[in-house]
C-alpha cells in the first residue's frame, strides 16, 4: 500500500502567538486518534518554531548553515504526517479533515506527495 508524506505549512506570521488553542488541540486529538484507528497514520509530529531551526545550503561545492528564523521564507513547514492510503483520493480526504480542525484564525497548506517505493 502506498505511503505519502503531508507538509503542514503555515504562516508563522500570522499564527496565533500562543499557539494552538486547547479546543483546537481536542479537535485535532480526535482526528488523530480516528486516522490512527483507521490503520492510516504512520507518523506525525508538528515542528518547533524557525528561530530554533537551521538551514544546511550546498552550493558549488561549498556547505553553508544559516540560523533561523528564515526572513525569506513567509510559510514555513511546521509539521508532517506520513500516512498509509490506498491512493491518493485517500490521502487527500485525511489531509482534508486536517486542514478543517483548524480555526479560520490559521492559514494552512498542505503538500501531499506519495513516497517513492512506498
Amino acid at each position: 500500500m502506498p505511503r505519502y508524506l503531508s507538509l503542514v505549512k503555515i504562516d508563522e506570521a500570522t499564527a496565533p502567538a500562543e499557539g494552538p488553542s486547547p479546543e483546537l488541540m481536542e479537535r485535532m486529538g480526535k482526528l488523530l486518534d480516528a486516522i490512527t484507528k483507521a490503520g492510516v497514520m504512520l507518523d506525525t509530529a508538528g515542528l518547533m518554531p524557525t528561530v530554533q531551526g537551521k538551514r544546511v545550503h550546498w552550493e558549488g561545492g561549498n556547505v553553508s548553515v544559516t540560523d533561523g528564523p528564515f526572513t525569506e521564507t513567509k510559510e514555513v513547514v511546521g509539521g508532517y504526517a506520513v500516512m498509509q492510503c490506498k491512493d491518493m483520493d485517500e490521502a487527500l480526504e485525511w489531509t482534508k479533515r486536517f486542514v478543517r480542525v483548524h480555526g479560520p484564525e490559521w492559514t494552512v497548506t498542505c503538500e501531499v506527495r506519495e513516497i517513492q517505493g512506498g
